[in-house]
């Protein structure tokens, strides 16, 4: 029998993770964009950068079943 509260809930928690990291990299991308490029700008687009790449290797750590065996 398939749980539909989980499946639904997995579903919304991973489309809503996805999108959360695709919008920090678009931000990223848009303060890369920003005429002038000021220092903290530039470096607010690199931390955007660095925390949708955090997300993506949680997502890898999480599907990746050797990490969970023991």
């Amino acid at each position: 029998m398939i749980d539909w509260i989980s499946f639904i809930l997995v579903a919304v928690v991973s489309i809503g993770a996805s999108a959360a990291i695709v919008a920090l990299f678009a931000a990223g991308l848009r303060l890369l964009a920003v005429e002038g490029r000021r220092a903290i700008i530039r470096s607010g687009a690199y931390a955007c950068f660095a925390v949708a790449a955090l997300g993506v290797l949680f997502g890898i750590y999480l599907i990746i079943p050797v990490f969970h065996a023991g």
